[in-house]
């Protein structure tokens, strides 16, 4: 079945071209978009779905750059046993005694509301980060299954990590090694910190093996950098340099706050993509991303988990840049859009021109080509969303979700939220 969007002002991603046209949306992670401007030229079947969209903007669906699913059920959780006094202590007190509660069911709840806020948000595909160490095996397949079901098209990843001992580690290795056999997907390691050289190593040769990337977090904190020096006698992205990740097209560097101008260099000569994620900086007091020496090319925009708004996230990287920061309204949509120009480059599925997102935004001063950017800045937020098709399928209409009951699922991840937070009060006593 395909989908006609009728009187619609159809947007360009790239050129920012406005068009008042119909467009035709073929079905499939292939499909194509067909632009009518005379309705004689449209075939439709009684199978087809025709929606009227005057006064609508239309444009290219949004991608998330960086999120954990394994976050979703943390809003509004008790407070940790200790109040965190440093970076390494936000880890450890919270989101470490988070992810040691999981099992196969919150981790299921966990992606389908991630899956499910992403769509309301105008988001078709999303870069998730992974980690449940007492329940690894299958734990990939488990949020994919989630994904799909809402409709997100997705490249996910699991954390490896030595800080749970040898056992896990090979878990997580077998993990990453046997989910990526059948699916897209990342490499994904903890932080430089946390995996020692053999797993490092490890981790290399399943990159190679199946021509995939690293997904790791780089630098989020200045101990990232104390812990490498004193180690390893060099700084996180030279030793990834050393393994061979920055090779890699398709790998992603989370964060990057505490890369100095070397790595900066290493970092611009390569192929790899750095992921911005303000408002977790911000909220972790860890500092300022700032795109000094690095090519606004290669910066994707990311929440790490604090939520599916990539709209938000875009304004946040563009006012919080103010003064720390070389950006302005063309640099802020530029890193918006480079994930789509990321999945494009490495051959990624799920990112096709299939995936719009409709606007209705009800702007109370004119709206074109030349002012778009300013818009987009200062005006566009995620509740303008109104309707959202993925892959060529309708995911949100008016609103409301398509593919799942969205009441059904709150119901289920609220009882698995109370089950995840009582779980956690043991993991900490433990």
């Amino acid at each position: 079945m395909a989908i006609i969007l009728k009187n619609a002002t159809f947007v360009d991603w790239e050129s920012l071209e406005f068009t008042d046209t119909n467009i035709f949306i073929e079905p499939g992670e292939t499909g194509k978009l067909k632009i009518f401007n005379n309705d004689d030229d449209i075939t439709v079947s009684g199978e087809d779905e025709v929606i009227d969209c005057s006064g609508k903007l239309v444009t290219k669906a949004f991608g998330v750059g960086h999120i954990h699913v394994y976050s979703a059920l943390a809003k509004g959780m008790p407070p940790p046993i200790k109040k965190p006094e440093n970076f390494p202590e936000i880890l450890k007190y919270i989101w470490w005694t988070l992810d040691r509660s999981l099992d196969k069911t919150t981790i299921e709840a966990s992606a389908l509301a991630t899956a499910m806020a992403c769509a309301k948000a105008g988001a078709t595909f999303a870069i998730d980060h992974h980690a449940s160490p007492n329940f690894i095996d299958g734990s990939l397949d488990v949020i994919a299954k989630a994904f799909d079901k809402v409709g997100v098209s997705h490249l996910l990843c699991y954390e490896i990590t030595d800080r749970y001992g040898i056992d896990k580690t090979q878990q997580a290795l077998e993990e990453s090694d046997s989910y990526l056999l059948y699916r897209q997907g990342l490499v994904g390691m903890h932080a430089s910190f946390t995996v020692g050289n053999d797993t490092m190593e490890k981790a290399a040769g399943i990159m190679e093996k199946h021509d995939s990337g690293a997904h790791i977090h780089v630098a989020e904190g200045i101990y990232d950098q104390e812990h490498c020096l004193k180690n390893y006698s060099k700084r996180v992205v030279e030793r990834l340099n050393d393994y061979g990740f920055l090779k890699s097209s398709k790998t992603i560097l989370g964060h990057c706050i505490h890369v100095e101008e070397r790595e900066r260099e290493l970092i611009r000569n390569s192929n790899v993509y750095i992921v911005q994620n303000t408002e977790s900086n911000l909220k972790n007091r860890v500092g300022y991303f700032h795109s000094t020496g690095l090519d606004n090319n290669c910066i994707i925009l990311g929440t790490d988990g604090m939520h599916t708004d990539m709209l938000q996230s875009s304004k946040a990287a563009f006012f919080y840049g103010q003064g720390v920061d070389n950006i302005d309204f063309g640099t802020a949509y530029q890193r918006f859009r480079n994930i789509h120009r990321y999945i494009n480059k490495n051959g990624f599925l799920g990112d096709g021109e299939n995936n719009l997102v409709v606007l209705d935004y009800d702007t109370p001063t004119p709206i074109n080509k030349d002012n778009f950017l300013g818009h987009f800045a200062m005006g566009i937020k995620s509740n303008h969303v109104l309707h959202v098709i993925s892959d060529g399928k309708m995911i949100v209409k008016d609103r409301e979700l398509q593919t799942v009951d969205e009441e059904e699922v709150l119901s289920f991840t609220r009882k698995q939220a109370k089950r995840l937070w009582n779980k956690m009060k043991e993991t900490a006593k433990a």
